[in-house]
């Protein structure tokens, strides 16, 4: 069985702000934008790599409130080879660090954190 998780979604409050985020950011592509009148909603897919795992940003036209990111949700991870390099990119794009790089608790991986323009938790991996 060839089976592989397609993408993560999130709900946004301003898509614009968002998918600058991730795009201008964090570097990803913008691989679809699919709009849903009947539905009220837009979808907007980006990646790193189209033959990769995607995160599906949904902003429904008629929310105004902010979403509640709950207690279950964790945090999307991003390998990258020189994590120290993409959060001084990061910031220099006026991207928010909460954790800057260095090792994990515990352990010998080293990790960053930043937050997307929703409060959603994204993990820098050092690869």
């Amino acid at each position: 069985m060839n089976n592989r998780i397609l993408h993560t979604m999130v709900r946004v409050r301003d898509l614009e702000k968002s998918v600058h985020f991730y795009t201008h950011i964090l570097g990803m592509t913008e691989f679809r934008r699919n709009e849903y009148p009947g539905g009220k909603f837009t979808l907007v897919f980006l990646g790193f790599d189209k033959t990769q795992s995607q995160i599906e940003l949904t902003y429904n036209w008629d929310q105004a409130q902010d979403y509640d990111l709950g207690n279950g949700y964790g945090h999307i991870a991003i390998g990258s080879a020189d994590i120290y390099a993409m959060c001084e990119n990061i910031k220099k794009a006026g991207g928010v660090v909460v954790r800057e790089p260095g090792p994990m608790k515990h352990g010998k991986t080293h990790i960053a954190f930043v937050r997307d323009p929703d409060g959603y938790a994204i993990e820098l991996i050092q690869e």
